[in-house]
């Protein structure tokens, strides 16, 4: 999934309205079913403690044991509720995803908006985002955690670094397109002072495309964390995630594939879910792709 250009225009907010919304419905599917799945398992991950069990009680006598009616989704190989396991597992997996996409919108805001109209800053603050945008994000993530240890706070931290950069030159793009217009001018000429025309006036022009990019954000970092957690480098294996359930699974995938098979299918469907919600919001903002029903 590519970013939105430079030269995508915005919506305005103040006209989806809430009589608008089955029409909206209609015509952009992609945003209903993947906000819905999205949706879904969020409210599955905060509502765990209710019914979904104790996630880290082992029981060897229950080693292996396939779905039941008991186990949902069967055991591991210390005899753990795998159906326990994946439903916390999505706390971690979305936290991760959410917490970076809104910590590199903040920091890729704030850095493309006054990199947009100040040259002297654009000039520092984007060779400074080229050299972050080469750090690959599961070596920050190793470096970083051999210094202080695995944890979830590292890997937002880590995959915020790498992931602002890119938010930051599309902010950039669109602040540079967006000064040029007239409204803008008349309201610098009109005697109106720069903070207020950033605030009424440029922010609002980015958030179709900070909508869409926040989306593609939180799919990499749900990606990229059950990577981490698979080489060992994520979450504390005492933690649930996806990441590490498949890491542990996997020796015993002829004996007991539901057990990795669980958390990859929730790992697969929820990041196909945040995709088709950009590809939504990217079909609901871009003029240039939307189609006429």
């Amino acid at each position: 999934m590519t970013l939105l250009s430079a030269s995508v225009e915005a919506v305005p907010m103040g006209r989806l309205q809430l009589s608008q919304l089955p029409r909206l419905a209609r015509r952009h599917p992609l945003v209903v079913v993947g906000g819905g799945l999205l949706a879904l398992f969020v409210v599955l991950a905060l509502t765990a403690p209710l019914y979904a069990g104790a996630p880290l009680n082992i029981d060897p006598f229950k080693r292996l044991q396939p779905p039941s009616a008991a186990m949902w989704f069967g055991s591991d190989n210390l005899g753990r509720d795998v159906f326990a396991r994946t439903v916390f597992g999505a706390r971690i997996s979305l936290m991760v995803g959410l917490f970076s996409a809104a910590s590199a919108i903040v920091g890729g805001l704030l850095i493309g908006v006054v990199a947009g109209y100040s040259r002297g800053f654009d000039n520092v603050a984007m060779r400074v985002m080229d050299g972050l945008m080469a750090i690959p994000t599961i070596l920050l993530a190793i470096a970083l955690v051999s210094l202080t240890g695995p944890g979830v706070g590292i890997l937002i931290v880590a995959i915020t670094i790498t992931h602002t950069p890119s938010t930051a030159r599309l902010v950039r793009s669109v602040v540079l397109s967006v000064r040029e217009r007239p409204f803008v001018e008349a309201a610098l000429c009109g005697g109106a002072r720069l903070p207020k025309v950033l605030w009424r006036h440029i922010l609002p022009s980015t958030i179709p495309a900070l909508m869409v990019q926040s989306a593609n954000l939180c799919a990499s970092a749900i990606l990229t964390e059950a990577g981490l957690s698979f080489l060992g480098v994520g979450v504390p294996p005492d933690i649930p995630s996806w990441g590490n359930m498949i890491s542990s699974s996997r020796l015993y995938l002829a004996l007991a594939p539901w057990s990795v098979f669980a958390p990859g299918i929730c790992l697969a469907v929820t990041v196909l879910a945040v995709n088709l919600l950009g590809d939504g919001l990217r079909d609901l903002f871009d003029p240039r792709s939307r189609r006429r029903r």
